[in-house]
């Protein structure tokens, strides 16, 4: 856990997002060191008819429960030494975009630190800031935005998250059959001699 590019190239891969949440909590509990949790700050952006200031239906106790993909949860629970990936493009020139990968390095008391571990920026330092969230789920019918850092753990991530990034090393963890998503997978890596 003292090696920053320990998981430069590693990665845990699997096919839905409740899935990875498992992996990653149960992975993050396995870290001896002390968690910080911070908190997100949920907001409805509907208005009610009597134009009251008030949403009584979509509380903020309500929509911290919501976790849809490409929104952050309300509670991101981190250690000096996880892996963390980029949910939105923030500086590219500088290589902090979606789906760059860091190591957090220290947790402050409102801002966490991390440093790259991917692509050509390796061990460049970034502090976080929070941004808005507004999530694009159809299936959520009201609008609502959530401010959290834009950072998820990434011990596990999702197949489809893995698009575009080099690794070494991974693991596939299957709960069902989903054959046709290794084949994917191994199409477009070179395979080692042996299993050609």
């Amino acid at each position: 856990m003292t090696d920053i590019a320990y998981f430069q190239d590693k990665a845990i891969l699997t096919s839905k997002n409740s899935i990875v949440r498992q992996i990653n909590d149960y992975m993050l509990d396995l870290i001896p060191c002390e968690a910080k949790m911070y908190l997100s700050y949920d907001s409805s952006l509907s208005t009610n008819l009597n134009d009251d200031a008030i949403d009584v239906v979509h509380t903020p106790e309500f929509l911290n429960t919501i976790n849809t993909p490409g929104l952050p949860n309300h509670k991101l629970r981190l250690k000096v030494g996880v892996p963390v990936m980029l949910l939105r493009n923030i500086d590219q020139r500088s290589g902090l975009c979606n789906g760059t990968r860091l190591i957090i390095t220290r947790m402050g008391k409102l801002v966490p630190e991390g440093k790259v571990i991917f692509r050509s920026n390796i061990c460049k330092k970034f502090f976080y800031t929070k941004f808005i969230f507004t999530p694009s789920d159809v299936m959520i019918p009201f609008k609502f935005q959530r401010r959290q850092f834009p950072i998820v753990v990434s011990f596990a991530m999702t197949i489809n998250k893995s698009q575009g990034q080099s690794l070494k090393k991974v693991e596939i963890y299957c709960q069902v059959m989903c054959f046709h998503m290794v084949t994917y997978i191994l199409q477009y890596q070179e395979l080692p001699p042996e299993m050609d």
